[in-house]
């Protein structure tokens, strides 16, 4: 693929000459660099020229100032830094020659010459000459790593057992300190022994500069006082640049210095930054381990030490700000304002709680986590957590390793720019482990208030104080690792009614779509009556994000309609025309039985996306009193009707029913849908009704609902999702609903339009109960 080529986007390099074979990372800050990697990224493969600079310092046209051999390499990695930069991991691949460079709409491109130049290993081009040559640049290269200190023996080791005589030369060539345009002659040399003989020429200069090094070092230091080191430093540097004939200028590490001193940051973070920074000048500038060691430093320069946004602590501003973002959810708005209002007001030293939003998607979860960051001032930062396996992600890798980095954590921080964001761990339930660790493990030290200021990330290798984040996670389900749960206070998010539904359709749904679809109120309106029909027919979600998606397919068409005629007029979204829009009905919901029939009970359910009727049926035939119940019943119903068959024999003689009526037929219990498995104790009474309803032969009331459980003496049990329920039956024709009388205090957080145009009995025993259906 790479030598089909014949044109690539280009980096030009600054002192730095990468040889094919070598895999390193790079700093990119140029606009055209920037540009060249994504033009690889895009359009080329990930194929990229690196082409060394004449003169890394001239100002004037790089097109011009461009060596015409260069490494044809392979962008392996690519990873965007906060200031705007990227940060890339190459591969070298082959030498190429270029016929022209262009620099074309902000980047340089080169045109390949056909002409083949790449160094291919040869086995037989191994001569004895050669042999000889090599083995003398390994003799220079012992010599000068007992000298320098600068290669490890472990990696000198593995420099001379190289058997491919290019990787070698090209290794080597990389550690020397010498100039670029003697590292560009080995590149550009086709003959092996030539490469070969270059390469010892320059570790022979290179062995003399640091002889004569030696030198200096010994006279500088006789001039010195023993206790003023640092001014030894310099005097040696100053004396170094003498005997070169070079002028003194503040170099890189230098700066590095200033912004470490100048840097709010821990006793132990600048100790770490001066040890690495001293390690840094001790290396080549072309080597990977000086870039390996200036990246860790302008990592932890990066972080926001003592930087911090100015948080409101005004809490009458946040009340307004989530009812503004947020329709409805008045217990969870009421949570969340307390837990700020605390963090208002608590000592600095106290540690808060972490918040953990639970409920089905599309309640508004993470909305309600940006929502918090606007109300308190606070930087906002998002971390999905779903399907994240491997612990790295959350602590860093380590930096051992090549490309490493530091975790998602220190990046979001780093990204923040501010101490004390608002960081929200989003679907912290789907976080899974495998071999590479568990994420949810590391996660116990981030949201633990007394463990999280000594946070450790394994490539920062020093703790960093995460007390002062906000941390708020959202979940799906609480089926959280139970040590994590333990560090999280659960604010549950019940699914929206469809009052609430069509309240949040009118206020921002509806005006969101019509911004994103470019209409405006005088081109489209919905009715209200299309809001419920879309809400019961066309979405089934305890969210809105359905609701959503099906409002903008609406203005989508009706966006056509308008641009195929222009003589259109204003649109109406009506019941009659919807079908028009979203085609036929998707979802229907229960009603009630158009009679009173004999044995059919109308119950109420709860499921994950709202309320909903459920037909019981009970049927007798002549047998011996076996009991069939069908209707995909989970083991807790079925148990539910083994009690209520009880119950019903307990109570025969208030009916006048014969004392071995049960055993002269045989009852069938049958729950609609069969398909979709039911369970749980709150159709206990209405199970009792029918069974009452076959034997006595009375029909139940068709306009009556009911829910509860029932116990072996007949008592009324409390059930869940009352409110859900309610809007169920009210929404199926229902009038009357039987409850449990202990659910009554559960009335309060029922819209009063429901509780207006229902009849609610509390009932507390199965013969009140009879008392209303019959």
């Amino acid at each position: 693929m790479s030598e089909s080529l014949n044109v690539v986007p280009v980096i030009p390099l600054r002192d730095v000459v990468i040889y094919p074979s070598m895999t390193l990372p790079l700093n990119v800050g140029r606009k055209k660099s920037i540009e060249a990697v994504k033009q690889a990224s895009n359009n080329y493969n990930n194929y990229i020229l690196l082409a060394t600079q004449k003169n890394g310092s001239s100002g004037g046209d790089v097109v011009e100032n461009i060596y015409d051999i260069a490494t044809l390499a392979k962008v392996v990695q690519i990873m965007k830094l906060p200031d705007g930069s990227l940060k890339i991991i190459v591969e070298g691949i082959a030498k190429r020659l270029v016929a022209k460079y262009e620099d074309i709409d902000g980047c340089i491109y080169a045109n390949l010459d056909s002409l083949h130049i790449d160094d291919n290993y040869d086995p037989s081009q191994v001569d004895k000459e050669l042999k000889a040559i090599l083995l003398s640049v390994s003799d220079s290269l012992k010599r000068f790593v007992d000298i320098s200190g600068r290669v490890s023996k472990e990696s000198l080791a593995t420099l001379i057992n190289m058997e491919e005589p290019h990787k070698f030369i090209y290794e080597i060539a990389t550690i020397l300190n010498t100039e670029i345009a003697k590292k560009q002659k080995i590149l550009e040399a086709t003959d092996i022994k030539n490469k070969a003989l270059l390469l010892l020429s320059y570790l022979y200069e290179e062995l003399e500069i640091l002889e004569l090094e030696a030198k200096i070092k010994d006279r500088v230091k006789a001039q010195v006082d023993k206790n003023q080191r640092e001014y030894y430093l310099n005097e040696q540097v100053k004396a170094i640049y003498k005997e070169l004939g070079e002028a003194d200028e503040e170099s890189e590490v230098s700066a590095l210095k200033k912004r470490i001193e100048h840097t709010k940051m821990s006793k132990e973070a600048k100790e770490k930054c001066l040890k690495e920074l001293k390690k840094l000048k001790a290396m080549p500038p072309s080597s990977s381990e000086s870039a390996v060691s200036r990246n860790y430093i302008e990592t932890i320069l990066s972080l926001p030490w003592g930087k911090r946004a100015k948080v409101k602590r005004d809490i009458n501003l946040a009340e307004k700000v989530l009812e503004k973002d947020h329709y409805g959810i008045k217990k969870v708005k009421e949570r969340i304002l307390e837990h700020l209002a605390v963090q208002i007001k608590r000592d600095s030293n106290t540690k808060a709680p972490i918040l953990c939003l639970v409920g089905p998607p599309g309640v508004g979860k993470t909305s309600i986590g940006q929502s918090i960051a606007r109300a308190t001032g606070r930087e906002y930062v998002r971390m999905a957590l779903g399907g994240v396996r491997d612990e790295s992600e959350i602590r860093g890798h380590r930096r051992t390793y090549i490309g490493s980095m530091p975790g998602q954590i220190i990046q979001k921080i780093i990204k923040s720019k501010t101490e004390n964001p608002l960081f929200l761990l989003d679907e912290i339930d789907k976080i899974s482990s495998d071999f590479r660790g568990d994420p949810s493990a590391a996660l116990l030290e981030v949201l633990d208030p007394e463990q999280n200021s000594t946070f450790n990330d394994h490539y920062l290798e020093i703790d960093y104080d995460l007390s002062k984040v906000m941390f708020v996670a959202t979940a799906n389900s609480l089926d959280i690792d139970p040590a994590l749960r333990d560090r999280l206070e659960i604010i549950n998010l019940s699914g929206y009614t469809e009052i609430e539904k069509q309240a949040i359709a009118k206020q921002y749904l509806i005006p969101k779509a019509l911004e994103n679809n470019g209409l405006t109120k005088d081109e489209i309106n919905f009715t209200p009556k299309a809001i419920l029909d879309i809400i019961r027919y066309y979405t089934r979600e305890a969210g809105v994000r359905n609701l959503q998606q099906k409002i903008d397919g609406v203005c989508r068409k009706a966006v056509k309609n308008l641009l195929k005629d222009s003589n259109t007029g204003k649109i109406s979204i009506t019941q009659k025309n919807l079908e028009d829009y979203l085609g036929v009905h998707q979802y229907d919901y229960g009603v009630k039985n158009a009679k009173a029939k004999v044995g059919q009970v109308t119950g109420l359910a709860w499921t994950s996306v709202g309320g909903e009727l459920l037909t019981i049926e009970a049927l007798a035939m002549p047998g011996k009193g076996k009991v069939k119940y069908t209707g995909s019943l989970g083991d807790v119903m079925k148990e539910s009707i083994d009690a209520a068959f009880s119950v019903v024999r307990s109570m025969s003689k208030d009916y006048k029913l014969e004392d071995d009526f049960y055993e002269k037929k045989d009852i069938h219990i049958h729950v609609p849908e069969g398909a979709t498995p039911k369970d749980g104790p709150s159709a206990g009474i209405a199970m009792t009704t029918a069974l009452v309803s076959v034997y006595t032969n009375k029909p139940v009331r068709n306009d009556v609902a009911m829910t509860g459980e029932v116990t072996l003496r007949g008592e009324v049990l409390a059930i869940g999702g009352l409110k859900e329920k309610l809007l169920a039956a009210l929404r199926g024709g229902i009038k009357e609903v039987l409850i449990p009388k202990q659910n009554v205090k559960n009335l309060a957080d029922v819209d009063k339009e429901i509780l207006e145009k229902l009849e609610i009995t509390p009932v507390s025993s199965i013969k009140e109960v009879l008392e209303r259906v019959f």
